[in-house]
């Protein structure tokens, strides 16, 4: 064994010992809290976590190492406080869009007894979950008819969190209208892109412009303020509801069996059930470039015995021209053939990453 390697066996050793000291402070916290709860106190409490530092700087000779022990002090006690608001006011779960948008039905399905945040694009809800502002993001990631969400796939490609959960919900769109309106009426239409690419045909057949908005109950939304009879936005029936809308036609689509699979995003990768049937993991990497270079990573998964249900390709922002691959295969990450498949996977990628392993709910 190399110097370096006794070092990092070394280091894994602490990690491991301060896991069991976080885990007995986090079970303190918890008891704290308990004590704040009963007493009518608030979470934060300024001049105690003033006395924490005063009181445990002195435990670190080192005055250089001093500065980043204050640091590493403020960072647990953020971390404490986020603890005990997910206690107290249960776990939060940021979403897309405004209430009645797809994304927030579909955290309302996964966390009914959440507290469901709206943030206004994907990359605002992913980034919250990376902050730690919120526990879980629910995004789309994918579309039975339109395909796949590209600026979600940037978002896991480029981000740190995993994907634990995935969630298909029937999608039907509607032609919502101001009251009093008719499909005679409507000029124009408001929705996301995809909700326009998805009743493209009926757009079409009636001659109809087209608005793209951020998402379809925020086009909801706008068209409700306007108040437009020649104005109309494509979305849910819970939508309509929500902002006083009228249905004026209702499954618009192309295709009656629109789906869209939402992904639920956290922090730390889910664990491998013990009951492996059903699970899935997902893959992202780049190749280099050469001739054959995917072939190899296709024949890699194909020899350790993987089926898989999706391969997608995405052009990287960059170096130009370059792409990335999103695959997802069927088994358990965990498993022997798993855990090799991977570190083969990783000799051979240029960039490599686990995303995350689930099961279909």
């Amino acid at each position: 064994m190399s110097e370096l390697d006794q070092l990092r066996l070394e280091i894994r050793q602490t990690d491991k010992e301060m896991a069991a000291i976080f885990e007995k402070r986090m079970a303190i916290v918890s008891e704290i809290l308990k004590y704040k709860v009963a007493n009518g106190l608030p979470v934060l409490d300024a001049e105690q976590e003033a006395r924490v530092i005063a009181g445990n700087i002195d435990n670190i000779p080192d005055k250089v190492l001093q500065e980043y022990y204050v640091l590493f002090l403020k960072d647990v006690m953020d971390i404490s406080k986020s603890y005990q608001h997910r206690l107290m006011d249960g776990m939060k779960v940021a979403y897309s869009g405004v209430p009645g948008a797809f994304g927030q039905i579909a955290a309302a399905r996964i966390f009914p007894d959440a507290e469901l945040i709206p943030y206004p694009d994907f990359e605002g809800a992913y980034k919250a979950c990376e902050k730690g502002e919120v526990d879980v993001t629910v995004l789309p990631v994918e579309n039975s008819f339109s395909g796949e969400v590209g600026k979600v796939s940037d978002l896991i490609f480029e981000g740190s969190l995993y994907i634990n959960m995935m969630l298909e919900l029937n999608v039907t769109q509607n032609l919502l209208g101001v009251k009093g309106a008719s499909t005679g009426d409507v000029k124009t239409v408001v929705s996301h892109p995809q909700a326009l690419s998805q009743c493209s045909s009926f757009i079409h057949r009636h001659g109809l412009s087209e608005v793209e908005y951020e998402n379809t109950a925020m086009a909801a939304k706008f068209v409700a303020e306007q108040g437009d009879r020649t104005m109309a936005a494509i979305g849910s029936v819970e939508t309509a509801q929500l902002y006083g809308l009228e249905m004026l036609e209702a499954n618009i689509s192309q295709s009656r069996t629109n789906t869209t699979r939402f992904a639920t995003f956290s922090r730390v990768m889910n664990a491998p059930s013990k009951n492996t049937a059903g699970e899935l993991f997902i893959l992202m990497f780049t190749v280099k470039n050469e001739a054959g270079a995917l072939a190899k990573v296709l024949n890699i998964i194909g020899a350790h015995g993987f089926n898989m249900n999706n391969l997608r390709s995405r052009p990287m922002k960059e170096p130009l021209w370059n792409h990335y691959f999103y695959a997802e295969l069927e088994g358990n990450a965990s498993s022997e053939d798993g855990k090799d498949l991977i570190r083969q996977l990783s000799t051979v990628c240029d960039k490599f990453k686990l995303v995350g392993t689930y099961k279909r709910i």
